[in-house]
């Protein structure tokens, strides 16, 4: 019997303790296939933290990314700090806040759009200063504001105006969005 072969197998070398005829060949096989397995035990309970500890790992790596993800992806589908929602992206926050009919949101989405056309090539102005390009800003977002306010219903009017109140904020200088300085 080859015993390099068997002594990688500790269930061979068990064999082999019953088939010996000295004692203490049977007994230190019996001590080695004993510590065999004990040493097989902690391995594989390494192995298995070890395991853990990576799959602990690698979730907490590819948590953080999908969080990172979805917040800039959250950021960039509401407009984020920097960019101005979209007149369709703005109808539908409206429309959720104020409960508007489908014949309110006909009538403010152009309003919307021109607003956003008009904002637009005012951004693409460079003969204009910054100074009076806000006013512009402000004054292009209050007729807005105006002409919204007459197609919305009176307590449609009051939520409006508290949603432009919280949105305006004490240093806006009464734009209805905050603007990053040019």
């Amino acid at each position: 019997m080859n015993l390099s072969r068997t002594s990688a197998k500790p269930d061979a070398m068990l064999v082999m303790m019953a088939v010996s005829n000295s004692p203490f060949w049977t007994a230190a096989m019996f001590v080695a296939a004993g510590a065999w397995r004990s040493i097989a035990k902690e391995f594989s309970m390494i192995k298995r933290a070890l395991i853990c500890a990576l799959l602990a790992v690698a979730m907490a790596c590819c948590g953080t990314a999908v969080y990172a993800q979805t917040q800039q992806g959250g950021m960039a589908q509401e407009g984020g700090p920097h960019r101005p929602m979209s007149p369709d992206q703005r109808l539908q926050h409206m429309t959720r806040q104020l409960n508007l009919n489908e014949d309110q949101q006909q009538k403010i989405r152009p309003l919307l759009e021109s607003e956003q056309q008009q904002m637009q090539s005012l951004h693409q102005d460079t003969s204009v200063s910054q100074q009076e390009r806000r006013s512009r800003m402000q004054q292009i977002h209050q007729s807005t504001n105006e002409q919204i306010k007459n197609v919305l219903n009176p307590d449609q009017q009051k939520k409006f105006e508290e949603m432009q109140s919280r949105h305006m904020g004490p240093h806006s200088g009464g734009m209805g969005h905050s603007q990053a300085p040019q």
